[in-house]
């Protein structure tokens, strides 16, 4: 295994970088939960900010030092995309964000308020992504990559950070993983610091790219997801994210749909937390596992809260 490219200096930087909206996001038992799930369950919500989710935290951090008159291009199922344009913003930074045909359409349009140029492009996530790199190479733009841009590890660690100031440690964290941004910027952190607190990774069962990838040691590919969690939902993983991810995982864990809106629902009734699917697959998890999570303290990061109207009749 090679250096790790995250560096604990790096995230404590960030948080002096990164806008405060973002930083001390809320986390606390959630009894009511924790009584009918059998564990105590800690929940830090990053939906309370201007985007509705925790990517703010990477792009804070990746636009104050990108360079100046240089255009931005990414690929985003939204979230990204609105962290991006919203740190862009701020720098007067030139923004084109890809996004499929089917991204939602609220974020879609979250992005276009925030100033993003934003071009819908190929059936998902991934199709979108390739177009965005094509196109940044051939005007001469940088193209960023949540999970692949080591700022956007060091944003999200700072997570990490707060969850080391809790009163009590955490026995396991569950933390959902998509490109792998927020999963081995927080938990390079946690290993660094509270080694004793067990990192679980968690997929969507329709989307089981990351996890196969990990779980076999080669680069696992599918021809499409299926999962109403989008913000999780990767079919090409990012090389250099299964690459960070060595030595950080202790378990991973991959949740089925009906779970998901199920761990939304409780979420909802006993946190009043409107949260996204992706936000909910550590609940879900719990759900669907028990007994590996009895009786202990486990945490787990609501990471955004991202839905439609109708989204929200539907699931909550």
């Amino acid at each position: 295994m090679g250096a790790r490219r995250l560096s604990i200096g790096r995230v404590e930087q960030a948080t002096r970088v990164i806008d405060s909206v973002f930083l001390d996001s809320p986390q606390f038992v959630c009894e009511p939960l924790g009584e009918e799930l059998g564990a105590r369950l800690a929940i830090k919500v990053e939906t309370l900010n201007p985007i509705r989710s925790f990517k703010g935290r990477g792009t804070e951090f990746l636009v104050s030092e990108a360079e100046d008159g240089v255009p931005l291009m990414c690929a985003s199922a939204g979230n990204f995309g609105q962290a991006m344009a919203y740190s862009c913003r701020k720098r007067a930074l030139e923004l084109t964000v890809y996004a499929s045909t089917n991204a939602n359409p609220l974020k879609v349009g979250r992005m276009r308020a925030l100033g993003a140029r934003v071009v819908l492009h190929g059936s998902d996530f991934d199709e979108a992504k390739i177009e965005a790199r094509r196109v940044a190479h051939e005007r001469g733009a940088r193209f960023v990559e949540d999970g692949l841009d080591v700022e956007t590890l060091e944003g999200a660690g700072t997570m990490g950070l707060e969850w080391l100031r809790f009163p009590e440690p955490l026995d396991a964290l569950l933390v959902p993983l998509g490109n792998g941004a927020m999963f081995n910027g927080v938990a390079g952190v946690m290993k660094h610091r509270s080694p004793d607190t067990r990192m679980v990774a968690v997929g969507a069962a329709g989307a089981p790219a990351m996890i196969e990838s990990w779980r076999t040691g080669r680069l696992v590919t599918h021809d499409r997801v299926e999962t109403v969690a989008d913000g999780i939902g990767v079919r090409v993983p990012v090389p250099q994210a299964l690459e960070d991810m060595n030595g950080l995982v202790d378990d991973a864990l991959l949740v089925d749909e009906g779970s998901i809106i199920d761990a939304m629902r409780l979420l909802h009734r006993h946190a009043g937390v409107v949260t996204e699917p992706s936000g909910a697959v550590g609940v879900a998890a719990v759900m669907e596992r028990p007994e590996s999570f009895r009786d202990q303290l486990v945490g787990t990061i609501v990471c955004g809260g991202n839905l439609t109207v109708d989204q929200t009749r539907e699931w909550l």
